[in-house]
């Protein structure tokens, strides 16, 4: 782990990125963010999970990260990202590459997740290390916003596997991998869309200001 933490978390994004990797952030950089406004049909949604070795994304280290995609209403299993960075044995450079490769597949959509404090802290500060990018995607925290969803269901935050459990999805309670969070996850965004629309919540922007006011609200509560 020790090993991991020096190159994973160099703590400054000055040192020579390869040319490569330069070149791919530029290309980044110059895309234009998707428009936000188009019906959830038309939306490409990104679902991300990431794996660490603790809670804390100031101090714990990150260890893999995979995502998933929803385009049309359905999971692409041929649009799906994962790295595990346990397994690059200390090559800084094979690192920065994945991290760009990441930023590459999401081309800034709307990236959805369970508990963005975790996982969106884990990415921004890796990539705040390691390349020097200010990672500020628009987020739709289904933590917050599935209780404003299904307030039948649950009407506060709750673990996931007891939304797994209330949607009827086949999984093991506990330990599973990053891929496969993200698959759960993938489903239950579909069947939290369906809902949305009937409530009238058409578009991503819609998405992200309920998720970003459920927040807010229950936090008061």
């Amino acid at each position: 782990m020790l090993g991991l933490k020096k190159f994973l978390f160099r703590g400054s994004a000055q040192n020579k990125l390869p040319d490569d990797v330069r070149a791919s952030l530029e290309v980044w950089r110059a895309s234009k963010e998707p428009p936000l406004d188009a019906l959830h049909f038309h939306t490409r949604y990104v679902v991300v999970d990431v794996v660490s070795s603790g809670p804390n994304p100031d101090s714990d280290q990150l260890l893999g990260i995979a995502a998933s995609t929803i385009w049309k209403g359905a999971i692409q299993p041929d649009d799906t990202f994962y790295v595990d960075f346990s397994t690059l044995d200390g090559e800084g450079s094979t690192v920065d590459r994945e991290l760009t490769a990441f930023l590459l597949f999401a081309a800034k959509a709307p990236l959805a997740t369970y508990h963005v404090p975790y996982v969106g802290g884990f990415l921004q500060r890796a990539f705040r290390e390691r390349l020097g990018v200010d990672f500020q995607p628009q987020w739709i925290d289904l933590a917050w916003l599935l209780p404003s969803m299904f307030e039948e269901k649950g009407d506060s935050v709750l673990p996931l596997d007891h939304w797994i459990d209330v949607f009827g999805l086949n999984a093991d309670s506990g330990r599973r991998d990053a891929m496969a969070n993200t698959l759960l996850l993938a489903r239950i965004f579909q069947m939290m869309t369906v809902r949305a629309v009937g409530k009238q919540v058409d578009t991503a922007t819609q998405l992200i200001e309920e998720s970003r006011a459920s927040n807010q609200l229950r936090r008061q509560l």
